[in-house]
């Protein structure tokens, strides 16, 4: 493909704006690497002006969380007219939405956790679940604001409003029983699944700063599975990513219950901006599977030229 202007869109303002920036610079550092002419925008409320000034041939959406993943900033670039890699506006404001993603999978066949959505401040009279239970926003990523509480633990029972949490943050959380067992991940690339790692945190479990601390977390790929259930994880992250309509990479999370088989097996939640850090999941898991950096990130772009391509011949 001959070089073209990319515009790397990173940093923003959510949670994740960290991550986006680390993501971000790799994505610009391998545009350049392979020729394209690239231009480096730190997402403010200006962004549509600097876009405009830049011209691009596609833009690069390498932010993380809102308003970046959650359909926002897709909606804007359709209004402009301009290309941009991974998903489009409808998927992504189904796929930040744990509630919605639900509606969406369950029905299709997609094994999730049961919950329910509850209003923070009703949790400071009694639990929604029985313990131990997840709480999580409904439409954060990254594991941002997610707490398990556990009869042993030590928020209160009930929660004591005085204790720090989402429940403290969110007007409204997640509830979902809370499944033993393992966390396993696959990435799919266009129409791939990649594999299935295992993560492992040295302590605690895998919340955010597991996921983005070097030492934090031992990946293990290919996961120490049964094949049954390598199998069933790359066929639900395939058949999930094309339910929701993702485009160019997506990450699909799992716990898996290993004294229970495949029907202990559920999938949790599906990123269409996976990160593409040194510690990222996406980049890893193609690294073993042969694709290095520059071509996970020539192959995200190709996507988008092409659905552009096909979208234009469209009667």
């Amino acid at each position: 493909m001959s070089a073209l202007h990319v515009a790397v869109l990173m940093g923003g303002w959510s949670a994740e704006r960290d991550v986006s920036l680390m993501s971000g610079a790799g994505v610009a550092d391998a545009l350049e690497s392979l020729g394209h002419r690239v231009t480096r925008i730190d997402m403010g409320h200006d962004v549509a002006a600097k876009l405009a000034e830049a011209k691009p041939d596609i833009v690069f959406n390498a932010l993380h969380g809102t308003p970046g993943e959650d359909g926002a900033v897709q909606g804007m670039l359709d209004l402009m007219g301009l290309t941009y890699t991974h998903s489009g506006l409808a998927t992504s404001v189904i796929a930040i939405d744990k509630q919605l993603t639900k509606l969406l999978l369950v029905p299709a066949g997609i094994p999730m956790p049961g919950g329910r959505i509850v209003k923070s401040e009703t949790l400071y009279d009694g639990d929604p679940l029985p313990r131990p239970y997840v709480l999580k926003p409904v439409n954060e990523g990254s594991s941002v604001g997610v707490a398990i509480v556990t009869a042993e633990g030590n928020y209160g029972n009930p929660i004591a409003r005085s204790t720090p949490g989402p429940w403290s943050e969110f007007d409204e959380l997640l509830a979902e029983p809370y499944i033993r067992g393992r966390e396993l991940t696959t990435a799919v690339l266009g129409d791939t699944a990649l594999g299935v790692t295992e993560l492992k945190p040295l302590t605690g479990w895998y919340d955010y700063e597991s996921k983005y601390t070097d030492g934090k977390t031992e990946h293990i790929f290919p996961a120490a599975i049964p094949d049954e259930i390598t199998a069933a994880c790359k066929q639900i992250a395939l058949d999930a990513h094309r339910l929701l309509g993702c485009k160019g990479a997506s990450r699909s999370d799992f716990r898996w219950d290993d004294e229970a088989g495949v029907e202990g097996l559920f999938l949790l939640e599906v990123n269409t901006q996976p990160g593409m850090t040194p510690l990222s999941l996406v980049p890893e898991q193609a690294k073993h599977c042969g694709i290095t950096y520059p071509q996970l990130v020539q192959a995200i772009v190709d996507e988008a030229v092409k659905d552009r391509a096909l979208k234009e011949k469209a009667p």
